[in-house]
């Protein structure tokens, strides 16, 4: 079976551990007919559903502990917006916080105007201020919500800021249920309270790593139940702002599906392992077995090892008359079966910037002495506001980057707009499954291709939210 290749490293942290019961809300979006990424407030369309980013309480720590002040979309401590595919999304962001907010629908491939990162497609969501976004999905999957504000996004995504986008399939596959798992971590003191945001310390090294980790805004491990020979789908996404770490499955037979939303021949992972970078998604199947009890646990591959969810098996078992083995979703047929690759346009990027971990003292920091907003560059640059383009392509034009990562860190990377293949090494081939988001550690390179035929201005950037806010990002032009 074919098997990703892995790249991604687990950063030092400590975590709390708490058994909580598993929480979720879903918000289903009104559907009503409208064109692929139809233009805003069309005539006799549906009034727009309210969302409100806005300050609240969540119960990070067990009592007497108070509660942790944070912010959040509507009143789910992790929204799940769902809807079919086809159906539009038409959303008023309420900025009931004090900070300016946009929200990037990250994975999609959104009109350049509704791609939601403010200070280059719109103007920043002033606080007090609204903004309704309008699109319809172009493909089904999963996609996360993410705030990107140019130099401010770290602050409102670790305060809790994130959500969920899931764009079902018009014939999904039969399953007993379907559950999306959302990854946060969250750094607190020791009476529960968020530390403060803005240390150029953490923007200049591994970024804002939490203490205290949720899945669906509860502490881990979250309990998952489903009848004895349930077949399940699960949507695991990371929405932390820095932490990449590996995953296991532990005691259960898991088959990636989809990778950042978009459907791959079904594999099972290379020693039942995963990266799980910053803005990367899995769709996984597996099937519970035929008896009831503990089935296996999601482990995050820290220290000895740290359990993120546990599956049980309860109740009357699921009849297994009928049922096929677990097979791939269908294919997309929006994305091309190839990327003719002769006559791209071929960009050579170069990341720098930071500090440089020094490898005889494990865990020491060392300071930054630089410029707190220009920490990062790309070929020599700093993301800003205003700047101009790394390269300009026309509209369905084959591009390909190479990236080598001159840093003292693993890179995470996010195209904006588009899906690209990551390419081998000698340019012969590429891994079979679409990406958004690509890992690159440091001291590597890394090839992507893609057809640019979304026009507009995009990034492509840094999901290490810290980094993102201190310059590692650049831009390209699709006309």
């Amino acid at each position: 079976m074919r098997k990703p290749d892995p790249m991604a490293q687990p950063e030092p942290g400590s975590f709390s551990r708490r058994d909580l019961l598993a929480g979720s809300a879903a918000l289903a979006l009104t559907p009503c007919a409208a064109a692929a990424q139809a233009p805003a407030e069309k005539a006799g369309a549906a009034e727009p559903k309210s969302l409100k980013a806005a300050p609240a309480k969540l119960r990070l720590k067990p009592e007497p502990e108070p509660e942790t002040a944070v912010w959040r979309l509507g009143e789910a401590a992790s929204p799940i917006l769902r809807i079919k595919l086809g159906d539009p999304v038409r959303l008023r962001v309420e900025n009931g916080t004090d900070k300016p907010l946009s929200l990037h629908w990250h994975g999609v491939r959104n009109r350049n105007a509704m791609d939601g990162v403010g200070g280059v497609t719109q103007e920043p969501i002033k606080p007090g201020d609204s903004f309704t976004y309008d699109f319809t999905p172009p493909d089904s999957g999963t996609f996360l919500i993410r705030p990107l504000v140019i130099g401010g996004s770290s602050e409102p995504s670790g305060r809790g800021l994130t959500g969920m986008l899931i764009v079902e399939e018009p014939s999904p596959p039969a399953v007993d249920q379907d559950l999306a798992l959302l990854l946060q971590d969250w750094r607190l003191d020791e009476a529960g309270a968020l530390q403060p945001f803005g240390q150029v310390a953490f923007a200049a090294a591994a970024g804002r790593l939490g203490s205290v980790v949720t899945l669906n805004g509860k502490p881990i491990p979250l309990k998952l139940e489903a009848r004895p020979g349930s077949r399940l789908r699960l949507r695991l996404a990371n929405a932390c702002n820095a932490r990449g770490l590996r995953i296991r499955f532990d005691g259960l037979k898991a088959y990636v599906a989809a990778v950042d939303g978009q459907p791959t021949d079904t594999f099972e992972p290379l020693k039942a392992t995963l990266p799980l970078a910053p803005g990367t998604r899995y769709d996984l199947l597996l099937d519970l077995p035929a008896q009831a009890g503990p089935a296996g646990a999601i482990t995050a591959l820290i220290g000895q090892g740290l359990p993120l969810a546990t599956l049980t098996a309860s109740g009357e078992p699921v009849a297994p008359s009928g049922r096929a083995a677990i097979g791939s979703l269908p294919e997309n047929k929006r994305l091309p079966s190839e990327i003719r690759l002769q006559s791209a346009l071929r960009r050579d990027l170069v990341l720098a910037g930071g500090v440089r971990p020094d490898k005889s003292k494990p865990g020491a920091e060392t300071p930054y002495t630089g410029d707190p907003a220009k920490v990062w560059q790309v070929n020599g640059a700093s993301g800003a506001a205003g700047g101009s383009p790394l390269f300009s392509v026309k509209r369905g034009g084959v591009v390909v980057l190479a990236i080598r990562n001159d840093t003292g860190f693993i890179q995470s990377l996010h195209l904006h707009g588009h899906v690209f293949r990551l390419l081998h090494q000698l340019d012969d081939g590429w891994e079979p499954y679409w990406l958004d988001t690509v890992q690159i550690p440091e001291g590597r390179s890394a090839q992507i291709a893609f057809v640019a035929d979304n026009p507009g201005r995009w990034l492509l950037s840094a999901t290490v939210l810290e980094r993102f806010d201190t310059g590692l990002w650049t831009s390209f032009d699709v006309t």
